[in-house]
């Protein structure tokens, strides 16, 4: 069985203070792509590419399933952390647009990620695909994962916070919410009620914690130890290493959820860094 490996990844007060700055601070930013970043698709799949200075597709593609609840994006702010995460992979980046709830429940949003996997494997190789995904994001790329065949699964699948049980049995749900300011029992409870729509949230694919993960990629899961979904990650990765699954969780002291914005203007980010070396190391 393969071990989990847990890291404490630690932050100084002036750290914690800039990811505040950046999560409350984020509806005036600047979401400008910086010169030289290409929207057009290099591949004839899905419509939303972005590709770096230098990216290319001989190294790979990364998708990226983004979060927002099930039910929001933000396509500038979107694009611009993928312009990131293309530039640090050196690989194109995918940007997945799913349906969004309450218009398109359960299992829609599921689907077209799914959907996307099986359009981007006609023209490269799964081993040379590597997974980004955020919160519900996350919830919904580690639950394609459960619908995809072995051979179609990604080399790698990288999940920042992501909702793992929407049942909400994870206890930091509530120790947390003090700790995770807007992000509590009562907004998940909607969130997930309007995404789910009637549908049981104990349940696989939904809630991936309750599907069989025998044969996932090797997983990377980051998470802030202020977290209300800090469990979501850690029961998870226990599951996936119960599971056999090659799993390295990273564990940012005292960030809230959406630390990695402050990504965005961070040149040296210990996150981003940590990303690149992982799937280096997997590759």
């Amino acid at each position: 069985m393969s071990g989990m490996d847990l890291t404490d990844i630690p932050t100084t007060p002036q750290e914690r203070e800039a990811v505040f700055a950046a999560v409350t601070g984020l509806g005036g930013r600047d979401l400008t792509l910086p010169a030289g970043v290409s929207l057009t698709p290099p591949l004839p799949v899905g419509e939303h590419w972005v590709t770096a200075p230098g990216a290319s597709l001989d190294r790979g593609v990364l998708v990226y399933v983004h979060g927002g609840g099930f039910a929001h994006r933000m396509p500038d702010l979107m694009n611009l952390f993928a312009a990131r995460l293309s530039q640090v992979t050196g690989r194109p980046v995918l940007v997945v647009h799913y349906p969004l709830a309450p218009e398109s429940p359960f299992p829609a949003a599921l689907e077209a990620v799914i959907a996307s996997f099986s359009s981007l494997r006609q023209h490269v190789p799964p081993s040379r695909v590597i997974v980004y995904s955020e919160s519900s994001g996350g919830s919904l790329a580690l639950g394609a994962m459960l619908g995809l065949s072995a051979s179609s699964r990604p080399a790698g699948l990288i999940a920042v916070s992501p909702v793992t049980d929407l049942s909400l049995q994870s206890p930091s749900i509530d120790t947390n919410a003090v700790t995770d300011a807007g992000v509590d029992r009562r907004m998940l409870s909607f969130l997930i009620g309007q995404y789910l729509q009637g549908a049981p949230a104990d349940r696989a694919p939904q809630s991936p914690i309750f599907g069989d993960l025998t044969g996932l990629p090797p997983l990377l899961l980051a998470v802030g130890s202020a977290e209300a979904l800090l469990d979501d990650t850690l029961r998870f990765a226990e599951a996936a290493t119960a599971a056999g699954i090659k799993t390295q969780v990273d564990v940012y002291e005292g960030l809230p959820h959406a630390f990695t914005i402050a990504s965005l203007d961070d040149d040296q980010s210990v996150f981003l860094t940590r990303l690149g070396t992982w799937i280096a190391g997997i590759q």
